[in-house]
């Protein structure tokens, strides 16, 4: 009776197959596209197809236990009768030339959407119904069964770096007490699972850990169950007969089994498996680890870390924050993605089969175009292969190279990419969705991101937008969500790995859309696009149907782009129209000379980029945007103007006029308390202008900060009230005076107290001075206080007749001198204020620069001498010295 079952689902697994194969035949296709029928109906019907045949090819071996799924197979295979029928009609209309096939679109369109619709229904309720694995009962159980080497590609340099790890005789720095921990990261479906297990089975490592030990780590498990697996584990490779205690330990173990409830089970469980731990060298793979922060997880790795130094813990996680829990570790590890050509040999060697994958040549060039829609990840690859397998024609792997890769993917790599999401808090979610309206392989800067995400209101605005940052954006990170596309850089831009762009995109549509991709509907919350060379009206006239648009984002957004032009009715006629809008983005288009006055009508506007264009103001309706967070009008190298009212923009939070000819900016400045970033502060010569002192209004300062027209600067007091030194989180900071400039003995006197008193906080990283007037330098820029400082530029401070000790600032990278006319001697004093014969001045120097020095004389070269050795023994030459 069995087999019968299994007979059916087979036909229906053939008919599913054969249709399938019917509508991707070139013959047809060309003909359904010759006709004014919805092409993009067609596309949707071969994706559904594809899909079931992934399911019914996963439940095909399965018995039929439940009635429901029982009731599943019969409806599916009626509904795919009639699709065939309907196919088969069809393409009878299409080979008989005499038939008036036109008259007939519109009711082929509707019919192909009914069985469109209700394909999908009976999809989704296989899913629920058991016919796949559910996505969300965690991730099945791993466990430490040898890996066929030869078919892991790739890997190399990642088992080599990890097993002389493993095989190291002291992995903790001399503490007898520690444990060497190894961390595997990535995200899911990267291979964590499998390189842990080509470790675990390495001949060498075997014959140096004579106790090795294997335990799945679930999102919610009981330790328990863990100590239980890491024990059989144990026991099922080793005899563990060293002494008696272990010997009864574990008999006195298994007579309480029957009682695994009681306290005095676990508390024999814990003591037995931590005997045998401290008794042996062993080495423990803890395999998919989720959640760091757990009390089980703490007190799970109390109980294992008792062993010997050279003992080892391998830990697998998509969660990086895990890795950097562990209180003694050898190594955290991050797993890349493959290299495109080894995602090619995998896919093949799944397609193909371990010795014939050279014998279908033609196939190559599209497969290797599949293999790269994998972005590199193994699980993906193998997926494919297996996908691919089942047809060997040309078109069948065109077919699939053209459709929606995460469409097609089996259950097991959905599931091991939607797991993460799945485990994210609702915000997240929301941050994570949101991110699709970037390209893919776009470069995401975590300020931006934030910002945006703050301004459409994903995130509390009460809260603190660096404390924002590092945990909402870090947290995405840390799952592997989003990675760093440089590892171990702090300041790294960042991107989404293809695929999980691709979950992005399902969680967030119809609500986040690209215009360039996708057609809008009503729906439709947040939008971008790529930027064009001449963006017409056109582009954009299906908008008008779209009333509650909140994101409208002109891509890319970083980069300076050639000559772009936008039409003005957009700018003038449709973008007025959308009231609801919270972030407009018209950056680069250099056809954009203007802002209508018709922006003050859209309140609700949180974030506003006109960074780049050729606008010389903005209209006082600019200050009725109650809400605005975000102002950015860097590269406007026409804007010579700020609105008088800005005073009104109570909640603006980021103003960024950098790059622009701004010589005056409005009083009202000195009211937005609420600023955390001021580009430019431009000190008034007029007496009711804007006061370096008001830069103590705003104690919440962070970034970059360029202070200008710093000899307007009438009474040195003011300078003390900008209160400087507690702006801690201030990173790069410009001090500027008008250059060319002839001051009086009195205004020199006001310099020197001037920069005095804008000494900085410690945690500086970048200082430019710029045409300052005095004659020297105050000490504070030569404290060894200032350890974060990397780069200093001292320039056109033409009447400075000596440079300061900078020999002193440890951990100074780039310094750059230039313009310092009446420098006429550098001697010993600019290494340091008290040179003795042991101290290295510049001890992390790597460019210095000099330049534009008229009035150079003598340079003792005592201090020099010492730089060079350095640099000579650290690059093979003093390749740094410009």
């Amino acid at each position: 009776m069995e087999g019968i079952k299994v007979e059916k689902r087979l036909s229906l697994s053939t008919s599913v197959k054969v249709l399938f194969e019917k509508i991707v035949s070139s013959d047809f296709a060309d003909k359904f596209r010759g006709t004014k029928l919805d092409v993009s109906l067609l596309i949707n019907l071969k994706t559904r197809l594809l899909r079931l045949l992934i399911a019914l090819n996963d439940a095909e071996e399965k018995p039929i236990t439940n009635p429901t799924v029982k009731e599943w197979f019969y409806m599916l295979r009626y509904v795919v009768f009639e699709v065939a029928n309907f196919i088969d009609e069809i393409n009878q209309v299409l080979n008989d030339s005499s038939s008036h096939f036109k008259r007939f679109d519109v009711l082929i369109n509707s019919i192909m959407i009914k069985l469109l619709e209700r394909l999908e229904f009976l999809s989704s309720r296989g899913e629920q119904k058991g016919v796949s694995n559910s996505f969300w009962n965690g991730s099945p159980p791993t466990n430490s069964v040898v890996v066929n080497e030869s078919s892991i590609y790739g890997r190399d340099s990642d088992v080599e770096k990890l097993k002389n790890l493993l095989l190291l005789e002291d992995a903790t720095d001399g503490d007898s007490s520690k444990t060497g921990i190894i961390s595997i990261v990535g995200m899911g479906g990267i291979g964590k699972t499998t390189l842990a297990k080509l470790l675990y089975n390495d001949r060498k490592v075997e014959e140096k850990f004579r106790v090795r030990g294997w335990a799945h780590i679930s999102k919610d498990f009981v330790i328990s169950r863990v100590l239980e697996t890491i024990l059989e584990s144990i026991t099922s490779q080793t005899e563990i007969s060293d002494g008696n205690l272990n010997s009864q330990l574990l008999q006195c173990l298994n007579e309480k089994r029957k009682d695994e409830t009681s306290d005095v089970y676990s508390n024999l469980l814990v003591l037995t498996v931590q005997q045998i731990l401290r008794t042996h060298v062993f080495l423990l793979v803890l395999d998919d680890v989720w959640d760091a922060k757990s009390v089980n997880w703490i007190y799970l790795m109390d109980i294992l870390n008792v062993g010997e130094t050279e003992s080892r813990i391998i830990i697998t996680t998509r969660d990086e924050r895990v890795a950097l829990s562990m209180q003694t570790f050898l190594s955290v590890h991050y797993l890349r993605p493959l290299e495109s050509n080894d995602c090619w040999s995998l896919l093949a060697r799944h397609a193909f089969g371990a010795w014939n994958n050279h014998q279908r040549s033609d196939l190559e060039e599209i497969g290797k175009e599949i293999a790269k829609k994998c972005d590199g990840l193994p699980l993906a690859a193998i997926a494919l292969g297996a996908f691919l397998r089942i047809n060997f024609s040309p078109d069948y792997w065109f077919n699939v190279l053209k459709s929606d890769i995460l469409e097609l993917m089996d259950y097991d790599v959905k599931h091991a990419l939607q797991l993460s999401y799945h485990y994210l808090p609702a915000p997240l979610k929301q941050c994570f969705g949101y991110c699709s309206i970037f390209p893919k392989k776009s470069i995401l800067e975590k300020n931006v991101v934030v910002q945006l995400w703050i301004a459409v209101g994903l995130v509390d605005t009460s809260a603190d937008q660096e404390k924002v940052k590092e945990e909402y954006f870090d947290e995405l990170v840390s799952r592997s969500l989003i990675h760093r596309r440089s590892i171990g850089d702090e300041e790294a831009n960042f991107e989404m790995h293809s695929l999980i762009h691709d979950l992005a995109t399902t969680v967030s549509s119809p609500y986040s859309i690209r215009l360039d991709e996708h057609n809008p509907s009503e729906m439709v919350r947040n939008l971008s696009y790529n930027r064009g060379l001449f963006d017409s009206f056109n582009k954009f006239d299906k908008l008008y149907g779209v009333k509650d648009l909140r994101t409208f984002l002109a891509l890319p957004l970083q980069q300076k782009l050639p000559f772009c032009l936008l039409s003005n009715k957009v700018v003038h006629d449709l973008l007025p129209t959308m009231k609801e809008l919270r972030v407009l983005s018209l950056s680069n288009y250099k056809s954009i000379t203007e802002v209508p006055n018709s922006i003050g009508n859209l309140s609700d506007l949180r974030y506003l980029n006109l960074s780049h264009t050729k606008i010389e103001r903005l209209p006082s309706e600019t200050c009725k945007l109650y809400n605005l967070q975000f102002l950015l009008l860097s590269g406007c190298k026409r804007l010579t103007e700020l609105p008088e009212d800005m005073g009104k923009l109570v909640h603006l939070c980021h103003l960024d006029v950098s790059d622009t000819t701004l010589r005056e900016m409005p009083a009202q400045i000195a009211k937005l308390e609420n600023l955390q970033t001021l580009s430019d502060f431009v000190v008034s010569k007029h007496d009711g202008g804007l006061k370096v002192a008001e830069l103590g209004n705003f104690p919440h300062l962070q970034g970059k900060l360029s202070i200008s027209e710093l000899q307007n600067v009438n009474d040195p007091f003011e300078a003390f009230q900008a209160n400087m030194k507690m702006k801690e989180r201030i990173d790069e900071l410009a001090l500027e005076w008008d250059c060319g400039s002839t001051f009086t003995d009195s205004q020199i006197q006001i310099q020197s107290v001037v920069l005095e008193d804008l000494r900085p906080s410690t945690n500086l990283k970048s200082l430019t001075i710029k045409g300052y007037g005095g004659i020297c330098f105050p000490n504070w820029l030569s404290d060894t206080l200032f350890i974060n400082l990397v780069y200093l530029k001292i320039s056109n401070c033409d009447d400075c007749l000596w440079l300061p000790p900078l020999g002193q600032l440890g951990n100074l990278k780039e310094l750059i001198i230039e313009g310092m006319h009446s420098v006429q001697i550098i001697g010993p004093e600019f290494y340091a204020s008290d040179c003795s014969p042991s101290f290295q001045p510049f001890p992390s120097l790597e460019t210095l620069h000099f330049e534009n020095m008229q009035e150079w004389e003598e340079w003792n070269l005592i201090g020099a001498i010492a730089i060079i050795r350095s640099w000579i023994q650290e690059t093979n030459g003093p390749s740094k010295f410009s």
